[in-house]
C-alpha cells in the first residue's frame, strides 16, 4: 500500500511539474507572436505618453476613432494618454490567441485600478503589420 502511494503521489508530482513547464513553453511562445508584440508595443507608447505612437499601434479606423473621442471629452492628446496609463493593466499575462487570416484575437488577465481583469484584445493585420484595433477589460468572472 506504501508503495502504491508514494507512486501515486510522484506521478501526480510529475504530472504538475510537466503541466507547468508546458504552460510556461505556451506562455513564452504567446509572447513570441507578432500579435503579441503588437500589444506590447501598444502598452509601451501608453506607458511613454506617446500618443502619436499609440495611434500607430492601432487601425486606422480605431485610431480615428480616439481622434473623436478625445474632442469629444475635451481632453488634450497628454491627458487621454495619462487616463489610458491608469486604465492600462498590470501584471499583464497573455492567455490565449485565436488567428483567423487577418484577424486575431488575444485574452489576458491583468490588474485594473487594483482588481484583477480579464481582458480581450482584438487585431487586424493591417498594411502588413498586426494593429490593435478594439480592447476590453472586465472584472466579471
Amino acid at each position: 500500500m506504501r508503495v502504491a502511494r508514494r507512486v501515486v503521489v510522484l506521478t501526480a508530482v510529475f504530472m504538475a511539474m510537466a503541466l507547468s513547464s508546458a504552460r510556461a513553453a505556451e506562455t513564452k511562445d504567446l509572447e513570441a507572436t507578432p500579435q503579441a508584440r503588437a500589444y506590447r508595443a501598444l502598452l509601451k507608447t501608453v506607458a511613454a505618453g506617446d500618443f502619436e505612437g499609440y495611434k500607430k499601434c492601432m487601425t486606422k479606423e480605431a485610431g480615428a476613432g480616439i481622434d473623436k473621442q478625445i474632442k469629444e471629452t475635451g481632453m488634450d492628446p497628454k491627458k487621454g494618454m495619462e487616463f489610458l496609463k491608469a486604465m492600462s493593466p498590470a501584471d499583464l499575462k497573455l492567455t490565449s490567441l485565436k488567428v483567423d487570416d487577418k484577424k486575431a484575437t488575444l485574452e489576458a488577465t491583468g490588474k485594473v485600478g487594483g482588481e484583477m481583469n480579464r481582458g480581450t484584445i482584438a487585431l487586424e493585420e493591417e498594411d502588413g503589420q498586426w494593429k490593435v484595433a478594439k480592447q476590453s477589460w472586465t472584472n466579471a468572472r
